[in-house]
C-alpha cells in the first residue's frame, strides 16, 4: 500500500509552485535574511575553531602536568570541557552575528521607506 509515484509527483509539484506570488520585496527580504543566515554560520565556525583550540590546549597541557587533573578528567571530561568551549563560541557568535545583520536590514528598510 502507498502512494502511487504519479499521484506522489504530481502533489510534489503542485505543492513546489504554491498558489502566492511573493512580491519583489519580500523576495528581497528573504535573500537578505538568507545572506544573515549564511554570514552568522560562517563567524560561528570560525568562533568555534577558535575555541576549540583555545581550550584544547590548556586542558590537555592540564591534565599532563596537573595532579588533581590528572586524577579526575578522564577522556569523556576532556571531550566535554573541549566541546562545550566550541558549542558555546559557535552559538553566541553566530546569533550576535545573525542580529547585527538584521538590525542593518531594519535599518536600511527604514532609510528606503522614508526616502520614497
Amino acid at each position: 500500500m502507498g502512494i502511487p509515484s504519479d499521484m506522489r509527483d504530481l502533489w510534489v509539484s503542485r505543492r513546489k509552485e504554491g498558489f502566492l506570488i511573493a512580491s519583489p520585496s519580500e523576495e528581497a527580504k528573504i535573500l537578505r535574511s538568507k545572506k544573515c543566515t549564511n554570514e552568522g554560520v560562517r563567524a560561528g565556525f570560525k568562533a568555534a575553531s577558535i575555541a576549540c583550540v583555545a581550550s584544547a590546549v590548556p586542558t590537555l597541557t592540564a591534565v599532563r602536568v596537573i595532579p588533581w587533573a590528572k586524577a579526575n578528567l578522564n577522556y569523556t571530561a576532556q571531550a566535554l570541557i573541549i566541546s562545550a568551549a566550541s558549542i558555546a563560541a559557535y552559538f553566541i557568535t553566530a546569533d550576535k552575528t545573525i542580529l547585527e545583520c538584521a538590525r542593518k536590514n531594519s535599518h536600511l528598510e527604514d532609510s528606503l521607506r522614508h526616502n520614497n
